[in-house]
C-alpha cells in the first residue's frame, strides 16, 4: 500500500469529479443501487445538504496543488430521517478507477469516523451493495465494523439479485453512555 492522498473537504468545484467517479460505480458496479448516473447538479444537491447538517463530505486527492486529480471521497449521511436516529449515520466511500489498493478508501473512511465521533455521533452504519464486494467488507472491518446483517436479494441491477451487507461500528462511547 502506498501512502494516502491528502485530504480535505469537498467543495463545489470538486463537483464533476465526483460525478465521474460516482457514475462509473453505478455504471459499472453494484456498491450503489443506483441505474442511472445522477449529474453534476443532483449530486450537489445531495452535498450541500450533508454540508448544511455539519456533516463530514471528504475528498482525497492527489498532492496539494489546487488542481490536484481527485482520487476518492466519502461522506457521512443521516443513517434514517428521523429524529431518534440523530446520533447514527451512514458512511459512502468511493474510489476513483485506478487509485483502487492505495490505501485512500481506509484514509477516508478512519477520517469520517474521527470527524464524525468529534461531532457527538455514536454509531456509524455501512450499507454494502452485493454480499461479494469482499473489498469494502474487508474496508469496513479494517476500519472496527462488525457484520450485524443482510438483506437477501433486495436489489436487481445487471440482471441479477443483489444483496446488501450491514455493518456496524460504535463511535466514541457508543451506547455505552447517554449522548450529551
Amino acid at each position: 500500500m502506498t501512502s494516502p492522498a491528502t485530504l480535505r473537504p469537498a467543495t463545489e468545484a470538486d463537483l464533476p469529479a465526483i460525478q465521474r467517479i460516482y457514475a462509473h460505480h453505478v455504471l459499472t458496479g453494484l456498491a450503489s443501487f443506483e441505474e442511472i448516473a445522477p449529474d453534476v447538479a443532483e449530486l450537489g444537491g445531495r452535498w450541500r445538504a450533508i454540508v448544511a447538517a455539519g456533516l463530514p463530505y471528504l475528498c482525497a486527492v492527489d498532492g496539494a496543488a489546487p488542481d490536484a486529480a481527485l482520487l476518492g471521497y466519502a461522506y457521512a449521511g443521516p443513517y434514517r430521517p428521523r429524529s431518534a436516529y440523530r446520533y447514527s449515520v451512514e458512511d459512502s466511500v468511493y474510489i476513483a478507477p485506478g487509485a483502487t489498493g492505495r490505501g485512500i478508501g481506509r484514509a477516508l473512511l478512519l477520517r469520517l469516523i474521527q470527524d464524525c465521533t468529534e461531532k457527538g455521533k455514536r454509531q456509524m452504519i455501512a450499507v454494502i451493495g452485493d454480499s461479494a464486494n469482499h473489498p469494502s467488507i474487508a474496508l469496513h472491518r479494517a476500519c472496527g465494523f462488525r457484520p450485524v446483517g443482510v438483506f437477501e436479494a433486495v436489489g436487481f441491477k445487471h440482471g441479477r439479485w443483489v444483496d446488501s451487507v450491514l455493518m456496524q461500528r460504535a463511535l466514541g462511547a457508543g451506547a455505552g453512555s447517554l449522548p450529551a
